[in-house]
């Protein structure tokens, strides 16, 4: 496996998670589940892929500007979810707020794929694309299971 194929698997859990999350209504149990593992899948995916994928593009000219906004969108979907921890589940402002972060992790998801993926693949040495891919895994299980602090405003 390479780190492309690796980011996609997080990438397509994500993807899955947000469209349950809008599935449901109020405050139920199935909503906070979903939302506690799509929080947990960002963090861990976002601490992982800037250690993994991010800090190794800095160093090329070709992929560095790319690289520091993937990373700033990253800080930008962490204010989102602190926003959201702060409201109530039963507030008809949380699913716009929610919809809010669904947007933007799409839209950095799709950044990625079709943009950021083809710049790194080229700048990028195949064996180092395979090694990148089990450290991003290797970390990305570490931060799953919970390793670190993953938001300072989770419940």
């Amino acid at each position: 496996m390479n780190i492309f194929e690796a980011l996609r698997l997080s990438h397509d859990t994500q993807r899955g998670l947000a469209t349950q999350i809008l599935e449901t209504q109020g405050d139920v149990p199935e909503r906070r589940s979903l939302y506690d593992q799509f929080k947990h899948e960002l963090a861990a995916h976002a601490a992982a892929e800037e250690r993994c994928f991010y800090a190794p593009l800095i160093g090329h000219d070709s992929t560095m500007a790319q690289s520091r906004h993937g990373m700033a969108e990253h800080h930008e979907m962490d204010e989102l979810v602190d926003e959201l921890n702060k409201m109530e589940f039963s507030s008809p402002a949380w699913i716009g707020q929610f919809r809010k972060l669904r947007d933007k992790v799409f839209h950095h998801l799709d950044d990625e794929e079709h943009g950021i993926f083809q710049l790194a693949g080229k700048a990028l040495p195949e064996a180092q694309k395979t090694s990148l891919a089990r450290d991003y895994e290797a970390e990305f299980a570490t931060f799953r299971l919970g390793e670190m602090p993953l938001n300072s405003a989770e419940s």
